[in-house]
């Protein structure tokens, strides 16, 4: 361990405050770097927030523990937090992409309760005639909540056309349930 490293650690040890200071000035560029590299380029808030809480947990953490090379314990501190925000982060994405998953396909009709079974069977027997990759598009999309983008790489397509795709079977499924006097509507999206 190099002196510089010693002289921190001995400032976190008194409590000084200075310790993080000195922290980030020696630091702080190679914190920031790691932790754009998980989160990604373009998310340098987040990125910023995770560097100053890893210097927290340093804070928090020291004494009494003393780690040793300092640098690899803030790098492993911070790639923690990271991580965590980058997960964090990922779930509210999934979440917003199955909420508009929902509205694309959300009837514009109130359907009572006693027709509730029928329409299950309704779109069973509808996802039954599709060809296999639309039912599994269609599926994938509104049933499990996959992003468009996701289905496109799964299935070798851009996600232009898978866009295209579940337009075109929303408007199938349309038409079958207008056929059967069930007055569907699909959004335009």
């Amino acid at each position: 361990m190099n002196d510089r490293d010693e002289y921190l650690l001995d400032l976190y040890f008194k409590r000084d405050e200075r310790a993080v200071a000195e922290t980030q000035r020696d630091y702080g560029s190679f914190c920031l770097d790691l932790a754009l590299r998980i989160l990604g380029r373009d998310n340098r808030p987040d990125a910023e927030e995770c560097v100053n809480d890893a210097y927290l947990k340093l804070w928090r953490t020291i004494p009494p523990r003393r780690p040793k090379p300092l640098k690899a314990y803030l790098a492993a501190v911070l790639r923690n937090i990271a991580i965590d925000r980058y997960r964090q982060n990922r779930r509210r994405a999934e979440n917003r992409e199955l909420e508009e998953a929902i509205l694309e396909l959300s009837p514009a009709m109130w359907v009572p309760d006693s027709a509730e079974g029928e329409l299950k069977y309704l779109l069973s027997d509808f996802l039954r005639k599709l060809p296999e990759e639309e039912r599994r598009l269609f599926v994938g999309r509104y049933w499990h909540g996959y992003a468009v983008g996701d289905l496109a790489q799964h299935y070798g397509l851009t996600p232009n056309a898978v866009t295209k795709r579940l337009g075109r079977t929303r408007e199938k499924l349309r038409d079958y349930l207008n056929e059967r006097g069930y007055g569907y509507e699909t959004t335009n999206r």
